[in-house]
């Protein structure tokens, strides 16, 4: 990536509805330009798609948590299966495999504390791949929205 990548990028993480004669009039390209850089970006994978930022408060996601997961099995069969089944529920916005003392952290998203409570006892501890977890409350949350590239480390 070059800088006039770098700069289509950022501005799209801000705004992806910019049309692409407003972006390519920002980085004082020709919009043949811009539009051809944009194809190539998502032919390579850096753009993999545009999304809408939805407020969870607005969805009546008001509770989030972090959930750490130990599995009981330490086994290829028993990520699969777990990752399978709970990316698939609602309430999971995010699965990250993880080192340490976890092996799955999920980040749910919920309306009350009583329904996290639920989703821990009835659903999640039912698992037959699950052996333990634990959750925190998410009482904030700030998000990094425009992310740019590192530079080398030499």
């Amino acid at each position: 990536m070059d800088e006039l990548d770098a700069a289509i990028v950022r501005l799209l993480q801000s705004d992806a509805r910019l049309s692409n004669r407003e972006l390519a009039r920002r980085i004082g390209v020709a919009p043949s330009t811009c539009l051809e850089r944009v194809r190539l970006l998502r032919k390579h994978g850096v753009i993999r798609g545009f999304h809408a930022d939805v407020d969870l408060d607005a969805l009546r996601r008001e509770v989030q948590a972090l959930v750490t997961v130990r599995l009981r099995k330490h086994s290829r069969p028993s990520y699969e299966a777990l990752k399978g089944t709970v990316s698939s529920w609602p309430e999971v916005l995010t699965l990250f495999v993880v080192s340490g003392d976890g092996d799955i952290v999920l980040h749910v998203a919920v309306q009350s504390p009583e329904r996290l409570h639920a989703f821990l006892v009835d659903r999640l501890a039912t698992r037959p791949e699950v052996d333990r977890f634990e959750t925190s409350l998410i009482f904030q949350r700030v998000h990094n929205r425009v992310l740019d590239q590192l530079p080398e480390v030499s």
